[in-house]
C-alpha cells in the first residue's frame, strides 16, 4: 500500500469502526459503512487495534459507550487520516482527485455525526448531511404521477377501489414465497443475467464478458431490521489467484413482496445492479483500472448514491430501455413502480424525521398512504432506518437522487457511452464526479 492507500483505509475503516461496523463480517448484521475489502492487503490499524475490537463488540458510537469510544479515538486519530486523503488527492489526476476529494467530505460529516451521538460535538445540520451524500439539498419526494401510473395500470388489470387497498390486493395474489426464495432468486438471476448479456455486456469493454455478473447465494433470515443486505464478499480466489467475485444476499424471511418487486429487487440487488457494478470494479482494480478506493466502497458517499441510481435504473439497463412504461408487461411496470415509490419514500422518511421534526406514527402514516408501501416497510423507514442519526440524515436520501440523475444520463447519452462510465470504465466516479467524464 503506497501512503494515499493507507490514508484512506484508516480512514474509511475508521469511521466504519466507529459505528460499530466490521467489514470483515460475512453478515450485513455485522456490515456497516465499509461495503467491502477485497484488495488482498493486510487490514490497516484502524480495523486491527485491540481497541477497535472493543468498539465493536460494544456496539460502535453512543453516550454509553463513551469509554470505548474515547479509547479508540486515543489509539486513532481518524480526523488525520481524512485529512491525509485530502492531501494525497491533491497530488493525482483530476478525476481520482475530484472522487477522493468528495469521499473524504462525506467522511468528515459522519465523522461529526458521529461526535454528536457520542455527546462530543454539536448538532450537525441536516441540509449539511445530504449535501454530503448527494451533493443536493434536502427536498421532499413527489409520488404522484407514479401512483396516478399504478392506480391506471391497477385499473387495467381489473383492482378498483381506494388505492391503497387495490395494491395491497395486487401485491397478496402475487405473493413472493419467501420459503422457497433460494430457487426463486436463482430462476429470476438468470433471466437477468441472460438480459444483462443482450442489452449491457456489448457496450462494455470485451475483458468485462469474462467477469461473472452474478455469483450470489441467496439467504433467508428471521427478524432483520433490514429488508435485504447485498453483502460483496470478494475474496475467494481460483487457482490462478483470480477473483471469483462472490456475494451473498440475506432477506428478511417475513418480507411481504410481490414478484414483480421481486424482480426489480433481483435487479437492483444483483444483475445489473449492485453485485454486477462491484464485480467489475474488482475487476478493473485487478487489471490496474481503477485505485485503491474501488476496494473499500462505502456507504453515505457520493459513489454510494450513484450505485444505487445504478441498481434503481437495473430493470431498464436489463431491458434495453429508458422508460417504464417500454417495459414488456404492464406487470413488471407496476412492480417497478412500487418499488421506486418505496425509494421516494426512504427520502420523504428522511425528510419528514429531520428536515421537518415529525414523529415516527405520522411519519408511517404518511410512507403507507402517499407511497403505497406495506405497513412493515412503513414501520422500518420511519423508525430503524429513518430516526437513526446518520442512515437517516446521509443515506436514505441517496436513492431517489441517484435513481432520478442515472435515469436523465441515460435519456441523454446513449447506451454505449453512458453505460461504461456509469460502471467504472472510464474512471471510478461517483454522483457528481460523472459528469466530468460525460460532460
Amino acid at each position: 500500500m503506497n501512503q494515499a492507500d493507507k490514508y484512506i483505509a484508516d480512514a474509511v475503516l475508521g469511521i466504519d469502526t466507529l459505528w460499530g461496523g466490521d467489514v470483515m463480517c460475512p453478515s450485513g448484521t455485522g456490515r456497516f459503512i465499509a461495503d467491502s475489502w477485497f484488495s488482498d492487503f493486510p487490514l490497516p490499524e484502524a480495523y486491527t487495534h485491540p481497541a477497535a475490537a472493543k468498539l465493536r463488540a460494544a456496539g460502535g458510537v453512543s453516550v454509553k459507550n463513551r469509554e470505548a469510544v474515547e479509547e479508540y479515538m486515543r489509539a486513532m486519530d481518524v480526523p488525520q487520516a481524512i485529512a491525509g486523503v485530502r492531501e494525497e488527492a491533491g497530488k493525482m489526476e483530476a478525476l481520482r482527485k475530484a472522487y477522493l476529494i468528495s469521499m473524504a467530505d462525506s467522511l468528515d460529516v459522519m465523522w461529526e455525526l458521529a461526535m454528536e451521538v457520542a455527546g462530543k460535538g454539536d448538532a450537525v445540520p441536516y441540509a449539511r448531511c445530504v449535501y454530503a451524500a448527494t451533493a443536493g439539498q434536502p427536498e421532499a419526494s413527489q409520488p404522484e404521477k407514479k401512483r396516478e401510473r399504478v392506480a391506471e395500470l391497477l385499473g387495467r388489470a381489473g383492482y378498483k377501489g381506494e388505492l391503497l387497498e387495490a395494491v395491497d390486493a395486487w401485491r397478496r395474489e402475487r405473493v413472493a414465497p419467501m420459503a422457497s426464495v433460494r430457487a426463486l432468486s436463482a430462476a429470476v438471476i438468470a433471466h437477468y443475467d441472460n438480459l444483462s448479456a443482450k442489452h449491457l455486456l456489448p457496450h462494455l469493454p470485451a475483458e468485462l464478458a469474462r467477469v461473472p455478473r452474478a455469483n450470489i447465494d441467496f439467504q433467508p433470515i428471521k427478524d432483520a431490521w433490514f429488508s435485504g443486505s447485498m453483502n460483496y464478499i470478494g475474496r475467494a480466489r481460483n487457482k490462478d489467484d483470480s477473483p471469483q467475485y462472490e456475494a451473498s444476499y440475506e432477506i428478511n424471511a417475513s418480507l411481504q413482496i410481490s414478484y414483480p418487486e421481486f424482480e426489480q429487487l433481483i435487479s437492483h440487488e444483483v444483475v445489473p445492479g449492485h453485485v454486477t457494478t462491484f464485480a467489475y470494479l474488482q475487476d478493473l482494480y485487478v487489471r490496474g483500472k481503477a485505485g485503491f478506493e474501488a476496494t473499500i466502497l462505502t456507504m453515505n458517499t457520493r459513489a454510494a448514491t450513484l450505485f444505487e441510481g445504478i441498481a434503481n435504473n437495473a430493470i431498464l439497463i436489463a431491458h434495453g430501455v429508458t422508460e417504464i412504461e417500454q417495459l414488456p408487461d404492464e406487470e413488471t411496470q407496476i412492480g417497478v413502480l412500487l418499488a421506486l415509490l418505496q425509494d421516494d419514500a426512504k427520502n420523504q422518511s428522511s425528510y419528514l424525521t429531520w428536515g421537518e421534526g415529525k414523529p415516527q406514527a405520522e411519519v408511517a402514516a404518511t410512507l403507507r398512504r402517499d407511497f403505497l408501501v406495506t405497513e412493515e416497510r412503513a414501520d422500518k423507514l420511519s423508525g430503524a432506518w429513518g430516526r437513526h442519526p446518520l442512515l437517516g440524515r446521509m443515506y436514505l436520501p441517496a436513492y431517489r437522487c441517484g435513481t432520478e440523475k442515472v435515469a436523465q444520463l441515460r435519456r441523454a447519452y446513449p447506451a454505449g457511452k453512458v453505460l461504461p462510465v456509469l460502471y467504472g470504465c472510464r474512471g471510478l466516479v461517483d454522483i457528481q464526479t460523472i459528469d466530468q467524464v460525460l460532460g
